[in-house]
């Protein structure tokens, strides 16, 4: 996964229309589901929870305002630092630990793993879902669940594809221009940023330029359930765009439920 070293600090301004105490909520709703409890029942204990790929917290803390005993992990310590802060500010004590997604390891069988916005995508190697996969079941407890989602293949090949995109904010403006090579199903996604200096020439403010580069990986459902059932799961479910129905051919985000026997 990428470092996102210099969109760390920038990743909240540009991504705040998104709804992520939602996003939580929808969380728990499905790890609700995969305990087979009513959708606003009480849990009457802690539930112990990694998150995998948190970035900068902001499924982290409204999960963590919930109730739910949450350890967070990124590879980015970046995002980490921003993680932290961000929980701090919050009053919050959550343990923030640099991990990588593929080789995960905890003290303590957990409830449940979660992996959200495009987490798994950004597993490009060859095996690296596997991996991820194993890995995650190997934690958990016998009823465990692991809960992620995608950006799925119909996004990737319509919609990002070989578009260009751009952003402009008071203090930052970005630049993002997709490449995406159907044979591999890989995306190449080239960012750059330029934000607002202190400094200025001749009244006019100056900006400092990041730039960065992304992969993702577009999986088709049906292998990454494959994949999934392999790793031991017992009962797999998709779900489309925040639903609990079944994916459309044009849904662009997919939900996945594994539970362990």
């Amino acid at each position: 996964m990428e470092s996102y070293s210099h969109l760390a600090r920038l990743y909240d301004g540009f991504m705040n229309e998104v709804d992520y105490d939602a996003w939580a909520k929808y969380v728990s709703r499905l790890i609700r589901r995969a305990f087979n409890m009513a959708e606003n029942a009480a849990f009457t204990r802690s539930v112990r929870i990694l998150e995998c790929g948190c970035g900068t917290g902001n499924i982290t803390v409204p999960l963590s305002k919930l109730g739910f005993d949450i350890t967070a992990s990124d590879v980015s310590d970046e995002m980490l630092a921003v993680a932290a802060e961000k929980a701090r500010s919050a009053g919050l004590k959550v343990p923030f630990v640099r991990m990588d997604m593929t080789e995960l390891s905890f003290h303590r069988p957990l409830d449940g793993i979660i992996a959200c916005c495009d987490c798994v995508n950004y597993l490009t190697g060859e095996g690296d879902a596997k991996s991820f996969f194993r890995s995650a079941h190997s934690l958990l407890k016998p009823g465990g669940a692991l809960i992620f989602d995608i950006s799925s293949k119909y996004k990737l090949e319509n919609v990002l594809s070989n578009n260009a995109f751009t952003d402009s904010r008071a203090d930052s403006i970005y630049f993002w221009q997709n490449n995406y090579d159907e044979e591999s199903g890989l995306i190449e996604m080239k960012l750059e940023f330029f934000t607002k200096t202190d400094k200025t020439n001749e009244g006019e403010s100056l900006y400092k330029r990041g730039a960065e580069t992304h992969i993702q990986r577009a999986y088709p459902e049906e292998a990454l359930a494959s994949l999934l059932e392999k790793a031991g799961f017992a009962r797999i479910e998709c779900f489309g765009d925040f639903s609990l129905e079944p994916p459309k051919k044009d849904s662009e985000r997919i939900q996945f439920l594994a539970v362990k026997g």
